[in-house]
């Protein structure tokens, strides 16, 4: 029983870094309608800005700052490459586009701070077990939980409330009409695609903390996050949410009975829901049937 709780339980860690990872693709797969490759390298570019920075800031200050540095890296590759592509109706330019620059990328952190893996030192109040019986219920393992239910909330309180917010959800729906009632729908995707980029930075701090670093970090956690946007359904926010925790925790249970599993089972999940119920959780009715 303990061994079935263990592993559940770092399935639902490894689900949260899926969420975060998934709310950030689905951001900008929605407004800015770009299959972003290069998000799991954006990740790992703010795990290692946080690994510089953290010498100053300590590990509370590189939480806060790498995301948005992160994110203004991704305003950079969004103004410079990515708009440039958005005449394009064919998603494919966008794909091949990113999935250079997540390469580049790649390189770039490798020529930086080298191939080897790194350590992220988190709070030592964090690091601790809270009992002796559940070892591996520990302090940084709930925040990491915690972060990912916070940045949630956070994200849908500035898309309900917030006039940006409310924009962006305005033109997931209809971008020409907002765009005809006089809204700058580049400044709006610009925007909608730093968001994005500072989710995959917050996912890649908290995950260099319990992992540790490496220039790859960010490809073992990209087709999961995919999937999960696929089970939770495609356009639906709380649906990426939903369908990372429970693919993670899926994960995390099959690796109990069947080790080698635990990764086929991810896409196992995807592919009966897009037989049972093609539009995900709780996706738009039609995207797939």
């Amino acid at each position: 029983m303990v061994l079935l709780l263990f592993n559940a339980f770092n399935g639902l860690i490894q689900g949260a870094f899926y969420a975060l990872m998934a709310l950030g693709l689905a951001l900008i797969l929605g407004l800015n309608a770009t299959i972003n490759f290069a998000h799991g390298a954006f990740m790992a570019l703010a795990a290692y800005f946080a690994f510089t920075i953290f010498p100053y800031t300590g590990f509370w200050g590189a939480l806060i700052i790498a995301p948005l540095l992160a994110a203004g890296v991704g305003f950079v590759v969004e103004t410079t490459m990515v708009r440039r592509l958005y005449t394009r109706k064919d998603p494919i330019y966008t794909l091949l586009l990113t999935f250079g620059l997540a390469l580049i990328l790649q390189d770039m952190i490798r020529t930086i701070w080298g191939a080897q893996g790194q350590p992220l030192a988190i709070p030592a109040m964090l690091n601790h077990p809270l009992s002796n019986t559940y070892f591996f219920v520990t302090g940084y393992r709930l925040f990491v939980v915690g972060v990912a239910l916070v940045s949630t909330g956070a994200l849908f309180a500035v898309l309900r409330f917030s006039r940006i917010g409310i924009r962006i959800r305005a033109g997931n729906s209809d971008l020409e009409t907002i765009a005809a009632l006089g809204v700058n729908i580049y400044l709006l995707r610009t925007i909608n695609f730093m968001i994005g980029i500072l989710f995959a930075g917050v996912a890649g701090i908290l995950a260099a903390g319990q992992l540790g670093l490496n220039p790859n970090m960010g490809d073992s956690l990209i087709m999961p996050a995919f999937v999960a946007i696929v089970v939770g359904g495609v356009g639906s926010l709380l649906g990426s949410l939903l369908g990372g925790l429970i693919i993670g925790l899926a994960s995390g249970i099959v690796t109990t009975f069947a080790p080698a599993a635990s990764e086929v089972v991810i896409y196992v999940i995807m592919g009966v829901m897009l037989v049972v119920r093609p539009r995900g959780l709780l996706g738009q009715e039609g995207l797939f049937e």
